[in-house]
C-alpha cells in the first residue's frame, strides 16, 4: 500500500509545480544560486528538494518496515543503539607483538570494546620478517606475525573467550586464524565460544587492495575450506568480513562500493552452497565491512540500501529460511582516502563526521581513523582522540536514542533507492559474465574502479570537487599544523628477524616438517586444509613456511596487469 493516494500525490505534484513557478523563479530572478554543480561525492545530481513526490509511491511494509523487520531497511534488532550499543574497536597493529599488546591493553583500559589486529604488509603476502622481500616492510603497517610464538605474545595477558578479535588477514587469514586458535587453545578457552571475524575476503584483493598470494579458484578452494571448518569447530566466528571498504580506498563511487561488495558476498555463498554447506549454515555468520565516505547522506542512504539488498537477494536467489541469512551486519572504518598530510587536524572533524554517518546508517562495529594516518601510524594520542570521537557520538549527541532518525527523509529515502537501482544494475552485469570471478579474470570491477578513479581526480584538479586544505583553503607549508608522528625503526625490524631466528632454531623441526608434508598432501588431494594448517601452527611453522608449501601446489597469482 503507498504512502499517499493517487489523488493525494496528484495534488502534491501540482503543488511543487505552482512552487516552481512562483515563488522558486520568483526569488531565482532577483538571487540565482551559486555557480556550482549539486552533486555527491559519487557525482550524482541531486535535486534542489525533495518531497512526497519521491517517495510516496513506495509500499512501506515492503520497502521499507519497521526495525527488525524484513527487509531490515532500517535496522537489523527492533531496539536498535537502544539495546546494544555499536562494538567500539580500532584497528590497530605496528612494530613487533610487544608493542601492539601494550597498545591493546591501553585502549581495553580506554574503553574500547573488541581488538582489530591490523597485520603488516609480508604477513598479509605469505612472508616471514627475514625474507628479503620483506626488508624495509616489518612492523611498519601493522604488527608482525610470523608464528605461533608472535600470536602468543599479541595476546598476553588478554583473555580472547571474552572479547571479540576482528583480524583484517584475506589471503593468509586460514593461518592466522590457526594461530589465533592455538593461543585460545592454550588459554583453556572453549572454541565454541569464541567470537570475532577473519575478513577472509580473497575476491576483493583481486579487485582492489592487491595483496593476493594464491590464484582466485585455489583461493576460492581454501575459503570453503575455512568455513566449513569454523561452521563445525567455531561456530560463533564471522567467517568472512566482506569488504567495501578496500574497494571504495581504491577510488570506487559509492554505488560501485556497494555493488561488489554485495556481489562478492553472494559469489562466497554461492560457493560455500557448492561445498555441501545450507545458505543458513553459512549465512548468519558472514559480515561485512564498509567505508563511511564524507558524503554525509550518500553514506546514510548506502548503508539502508545494503541491508535491503542483502535480504532480498538471500531470500529470493538462495532461498533463505533463517532470518538470521538475510540480516546484513557490518563493520565501518572512516575513509583513510579522505584524510590529508595538508592541515592534520581538519583530520579529526572529517573523521567524526563520517562515523556520525556510520552511526546514523546503523553500523554494528566501528573504527575511527586518526588525524596522523597519512603521516605514520597513530601515536597514542590521535588513537585516543579516535576512541574519544566514537565515545562522544554514543554519549553526547543523542542520536543513539532513536532507530534509523533520517528514515523518511524524502532526500535519504529517494537516495536509497537510487543507490539500490545501480547496485541491481552492476549485479545484472556480474550475472552475465557468469559471476565474479569470471568478471576478475576479464577486468570488469578493476576498469570500473579506475574509471570512477580516475573521474573523481579529474574533479578535484578543475575545483570541481574539494578537498579543504588541499585545493582550497591552502595555507602555506610553514603555516602548516605539525604534529608528533610514530616512528618504526630498523631496529624493530631486527629484533623481530632474531626473534623469528630463536624461534626456527628452538622448535621441534621433525614436527614441522611432518605437519608440512601433511599441508602439501591435503593440498594436493581433496581434504579440508584446515587441520593439516592447525597441526602445522602448533608445530611452530611459520607463515611464510606454510604459504610456501602451498603456493608449491596452487601457483601464485599474478596481476594481468589490464589497462
Amino acid at each position: 500500500m503507498s504512502l499517499y493516494s493517487r489523488e493525494e500525490l496528484q495534488k502534491i505534484i501540482e503543488s511543487k509545480e505552482s512552487w516552481t513557478a512562483e515563488e522558486l523563479a520568483g526569488v531565482l530572478g532577483k538571487r540565482p544560486e551559486r555557480d556550482a554543480r549539486f552533486t555527491t561525492l559519487s557525482d550524482k545530481p541531486i535535486e534542489r528538494v525533495y518531497g512526497p513526490d519521491d517517495d510516496g509511491a513506495r509500499d512501506f511494509q515492503s520497502e521499507i518496515a519497521w526495525p527488525g523487520q524484513y527487509p531490515y531497511t532500517r535496522s537489523i534488532h527492533p531496539t536498535g543503539y537502544r539495546g546494544k550499543p555499536w562494538t567500539i574497536r580500532l584497528f590497530s597493529g605496528f612494530g613487533t607483538a610487544e608493542e601492539t599488546n601494550e597498545r591493546y591493553k591501553y585502549l581495553l583500559a580506554n574503553g574500547q570494546d573488541g581488538l582489530s589486529v591490523a597485520f603488516h604488509l609480508p604477513n598479509l603476502m605469505g612472508r616471514d620478517s627475514d625474507d628479503p622481500r620483506s626488508r624495509g616492510e616489518v612492523g611498519r603497517c601493522g604488527v608482525a606475525i610470523d608464528t605461533l610464538a608472535d600470536m602468543e605474545t599479541l595476546f598476553d595477558g588478554i583473555e580472547l573467550e571474552p572479547i571479540t578479535t576482528s583480524m583484517t588477514t584475506n589471503a593468509p587469514a586460514a593461518i592466522n586464524l590457526a594461530f589465533y586458535l592455538a593461543v585460545a587453545q592454550k588459554q583453556g578457552a572453549d572454541w565454541k565460544k569464541l567470537g570475532g571475524t577473519t575478513q577472509n575476503d580473497i575476491l576483493k584483493e583481486y579487485i582492489a587492495q592487491k595483496t593476493w598470494i594464491f590464484p582466485p579458484r585455489p583461493s576460492m578452494r581454501i575459503f570453503t575450506d575455512f568455513v566449513t571448518f569454523c561452521t563445525e569447530a567455531v561456530p560463533r566466528w564471522n567467517t568472512v568480513s566482506i569488504s567495501g571498504y578496500h574497494i571504495r580506498e581504491a577510488g570506487s563511487t559509492a554505488a560501485q562500493e556497494l555493488a561488489f561488495t554485495l556481489y562478492d558476498g553472494l559469489e562466497y555463498v554461492k560457493h560455500s552452497v557448492e561445498a555441501g554447506l545450507s545458505v543458513d549454515d553459512v549465512a548468519p555468520r558472514f559480515s561485512f565491512f564498509f567505508n563511511s565516505h564524507s558524503d554525509f547522506f550518500e553514506e546514510i542512504a548506502k548503508f539502508r540500501a545494503a541491508r535491503r539488498i542483502w535480504a532480498r537477494e538471500m531470500k529470493e536467489r538462495f532461498g533463505a529460511k533463517d532470518p538470521r541469512s538475510m540480516m546484513l551486519r557490518f563493520h565501518t572504518q572512516t575513509a583513510g582516502c579522505s584524510l590529508t598530510a595538508q592541515q592534520p587536524l581538519n583530520n579529526v572533524a572529517r573523521t567524526a563526521l563520517q562515523a556520525l554517518a556510520a552511526v546514523l546508517g546503523g553500523t554494528q562495529s566501528l573504527h575511527t581513523n586518526s588525524m596522523d594516518e597519512t603521516l605514520s601510524l597513530p601515536t597514542k594520542t590521535a588513537a585516543t582522540v579516535a576512541l574519544r570521537t566514537q565515545q562522544l557520538i554514543l554519549e553526547e549527541t543523542g542520536v543513539v536514542h532513536t532507530i534509523d532518525p533520517l528514515g523518511g527523509s524524502w532526500f535519504v529515502e529517494k537516495l536509497t533507492d537510487e543507490l539500490e537501482e545501480e547496485c541491481l544494475s552492476y549485479f545484472k552485469r556480474l550475472d552475465d559474465m557468469g559471476g565474479m570471478i569470471p568478471a576478475i579474470e576479464e577486468g570488469f570491477p578493476q576498469e570500473e574502479i579506475s574509471k570512477a578513479a580516475l573521474h573523481f581526480q579529474r574533479q578535484m584538479e578543475s575545483g570541481d570537487k574539494v578537498m579543504v586544505g588541499v585545493n582550497k583553503y591552502v595555507v602555506p607549508p610553514e603555516e602548516d599544523h605539525k604534529i608528533e608522528i610514530l616512528e618504526i625503526t630498523d631496529a624493530d625490524e631486527s629484533r623481530q628477524v632474531e626473534k623469528l631466528k630463536k624461534v626456527k632454531a628452538g622448535r621441534n623441526q621433525s614436527a614441522v616438517k611432518d605437519s608440512l608434508a601433511k599441508l602439501e598432501k591435503a593440498a594436493r588431494g581433496d581434504a579440508n586444509l584446515m587441520p593439516p594448517i592447525l597441526e602445522a601452527a602448533r608445530s611452530y611453522a611459520s607463515i611464510g613456511e606454510i604459504c610456501d608449501t602451498l603456493r608449491g601446489v596452487f601457483g601464485e597469482y599474478t596481476d594481468p596487469g589490464l589497462f
